[in-house]
């Protein structure tokens, strides 16, 4: 996180003597990326963090690739992911390279019978359907209908959701996800010309602090493998922790849209940042107003990404046919825009409700077998004229 946040007791002083009620002492531990060179934050435990007694095992989810070099432009029907109740099991890798996996999850009850950890990857994940909490051991946040929720590798957590009916898209990084470098001067800070700033991210607000021995199930992914194992005191022991390192929310409908007299490219959307690839927010927004402008996009070639857009509601102009949960894949270097009569319904058109997630990343992305279940095979084809 670009700027600093400090929940619940801690020290006056960094690696000094913090003591309990009873004289005993609370466990430092630093929550640390890249080394001791990246955004970290010191937490201070109940219990040391550190007691393993069992390791029961583990198991491969490494996606299944159907199409390792592909050339083809795919839609897939996300809601035909299939609900499962449990989390894990209910997320659906459909795309995916050396750098990300982009998948799809309909999870129907919450997180109860472990803790789960993501040790490979920053996890973003987009709330398209339910309602919830997000429980993490640096404390908790609420989820609705259009939010972010930025979850740094390493963050041990669960999921509450109010009901059964729930739709997640989920972007899993190997290199940390960022707010976007132009958007931020020197010292960290988002910009005037940023389209959110610090005001839109919600930072935990509430720990959960159980001092608490027994057998406590995390589930750890690592290389690939889903990891069980037991923990000798609950992970959620935190009494305080302060620094930059820390799961956060933010609202699509907090994006502020930046718009101009004619089509403004990609980047103007772009909400989040790695080294690998980029997400971006459509929103409602007004179009273009010079008097000759053609709101709908331009043709273009995308010679150096792959780009991935998660149609999320609205009226997606530039698209026929397009449904709410639908994914398009279009890759590098195969030039695409808008569908025949998508132009000419654009002039004159003086705004726009859609809302979609987009993703360009500067790898070629794998289409799964997942992702060939709900796969429309001949979608490559629609921009010919009928």
């Amino acid at each position: 996180m670009p700027f600093y946040h400090k929940l619940g007791k801690i020290p006056h002083k960094r690696h000094t003597v913090f003591k309990k009620p009873d004289g005993s002492l609370y466990y430092e531990q630093l929550f640390g990326t890249i080394g001791f060179d990246g955004m970290s934050s010191n937490m201070y435990h109940e219990q040391r963090p550190t007691q393993v007694k069992e390791i029961k095992g583990s198991y491969d989810v490494r996606p299944k690739v159907a199409a390792e070099k592909n050339i083809k432009s795919y839609r897939f029907k996300g809601f035909q992911v299939k609900p499962a109740p449990d989390y894990l099991e209910s997320r659906k890798v459909v795309l995916t390279n050396s750098d990300v996996d982009i998948a799809l999850a309909a999870p129907q009850k919450s997180t109860t019978e472990y803790f789960y950890k993501n040790a490979d990857s920053d996890e973003l994940l987009f709330i398209h359907k339910g309602t919830g909490k997000l429980r993490t051991h640096l404390g908790n946040l609420d989820f609705k209908y259009g939010d972010y929720l930025l979850i740094p590798r390493g963050t041990i957590y669960k999921l509450d959701f109010d009901d059964e009916v729930n739709r997640l898209f989920i972007v899993e990084s190997r290199r940390p996800i960022y707010t976007p470098k132009r958007y931020r001067n020197h010292f960290g800070q988002l910009l005037e010309h940023s389209p959110f700033c610090e005001r839109d991210l919600r930072q935990p607000y509430e720990l959960e602090t159980n001092d608490e021995k027994g057998d406590f199930l995390i589930k750890i992914k690592k290389q690939g493998k889903i990891h069980d194992m037991v923990y000798a005191s609950h992970p959620f022991d935190v009494v305080g922790y302060d620094g930059y390192n820390y799961p956060y929310a933010f609202s699509i409908h907090d994006f502020e849209p930046i718009t101009g007299r004619i089509h403004q490219p990609p980047p103007v959307h772009q909400t989040f940042e790695t080294d690998a690839f980029v997400v971006c927010s459509f929103v409602p927004r007004m179009y273009d107003y010079h008097p000759e402008s053609i709101p709908a996009p331009y043709s273009h070639s995308n010679i150096d990404s792959d780009e991935v857009l998660y149609y999320v509601d609205g009226d997606f102009m530039s698209r026929n046919d397009i449904e709410k949960g639908h994914i398009s894949l279009h890759p590098a270097g195969i030039p695409h825009g808008p569908h025949p009569g998508a132009v000419e319904r654009s002039i004159g058109q003086t705004e726009t409700e859609e809302l979609a997630v987009m993703v360009d990343t500067f790898k070629p992305l794998m289409v799964t077998e997942d992702a060939m279940e709900i796969a429309d095979e001949t979608y490559h084809k629609s921009w010919l004229d009928h």
